[in-house]
């Protein structure tokens, strides 16, 4: 296996992938093999939506420590929630129709966030999904700062990232600052956007598509998400800073005894699959991660992709976790063409 990897991994370096990248395969709680190219072995970069099963993780976590669960209605923490009856597992999968807020709100402010969603109307009730690639984040740190008056940085920090001592920052100090990589914007094939039907929605401001990924601004490019400002605002929706050790090693920690089974069980089961109203195409969701194709985890599999190409995931069945970040972007926000080609190899 190794050897297949390391021929694979050699293969992302064509002519025009420049940048650097890194993966990292792990085994029952063991590192199997980290590999990198075109940058130090302890880079770390902005990983996006990958940063979402994390913050996910979070909040599952505080409520099994309240002797809660992700069936708990999100209006009994949120009164003012616009669809108080959704489950906290149909909000972490995507079912609560408010990806597309009616009024923009700017990222680092969460009280304006709150106010923006609890002014909008559910596009969709469940068990109609559709990704909210923004509105998860302010979501997701309400619901934190409701259960244990932290954000989820400061939860992850604590009772996560340092104990465990994960290469994976929701929120980075500033001496790991000189470890990032800056990304750099994917490169565009002419016409590509005009034939697909979602970058069509995705540009076109009157749809709820485009409202979906702008209705929270800010850090939004690669040249923004490439400051120290991103890095630091630990957005539970994207604003994961890591490395590829350190996001592999996380996905072992959920697979470990030192997670309560019951955490395990809310984040690995699917809680919706389907057509998908933001991203138009099928997909499934847990509570807070993505189901991995059945094609390359058979026995089931739960990750998430991030803007760009990163990816992460693990399969409880076998016990292996996987990471791949990179820093030259492409587009999509699914596991793209070099992040599928290293997983038929598993």
């Amino acid at each position: 296996m190794k050897d297949d990897w390391k021929d694979e991994f050699a293969r992302r370096f064509h002519k025009d992938l420049v940048g650097g990248a890194s993966v990292s395969l792990w085994r029952k709680g063991e590192e199997v093999l980290t590999l990198h190219g075109g940058w130090p072995d302890d880079s770390l970069v902005p990983v996006f939506s990958a940063t979402k099963p994390a913050s996910a993780f979070c909040l599952l976590l505080a409520l099994h420590d309240c002797c809660q669960s992700p069936e708990l209605r999100v209006g009994d923490l949120w009164p003012a929630f616009p669809a108080p009856h959704c489950t906290i597992a149909q909000m972490l999968s995507h079912q609560c129709g408010l990806a597309a807020l009616h009024e923009a709100a700017p990222l680092e402010d969460l009280d304006a966030c709150r106010a923006a969603i609890e002014k909008s109307t559910p596009l969709w009730q469940p068990p109609q999904h559709g990704y909210h690639p923004q509105t998860f984040g302010p979501m997701v740190d309400i619901l934190m700062c409701e259960l244990t008056g932290l954000r989820v940085g400061e939860f992850w920090e604590q009772r996560i990232r340092k104990p465990f001592n994960l290469d994976f920052y929701i929120g980075l100090p500033e001496p790991e600052f000189h470890r990032v990589a800056a990304l750099q914007a994917p490169r565009i094939q002419p016409g590509y956007m005009q034939n697909d039907a979602f970058y069509r929605a995705y540009f076109d401001a009157a749809s709820s598509v485009y409202r979906a990924f702008h209705s929270i601004s800010g850090f939004g490019s690669p040249r923004e998400m490439s400051t120290p400002a991103a890095w630091k605002c630990a957005s539970p929706a994207k604003g994961g800073v890591a490395s590829a050790r350190g996001l592999a090693q996380f996905y072992q920690l959920l697979l470990s005894d030192a997670v309560p089974a019951e955490v395990l069980e809310w984040l690995s089961t699917p809680q919706c699959s389907g057509w998908d109203n933001t991203l138009m195409q099928h997909t499934s969701f847990t509570c807070g991660a993505m189901c991995e194709p059945s094609h390359l985890f058979p026995c089931g599999g739960f990750g998430h992709a991030g803007a760009g190409g990163s990816h992460a995931c693990c399969s409880p069945d076998t016990g292996v976790s996987f990471a791949y970040v990179m820093n030259r972007m492409e587009l999509g926000n699914l596991p793209g063409q070099r992040v599928e080609q290293l997983l038929e190899l598993l």
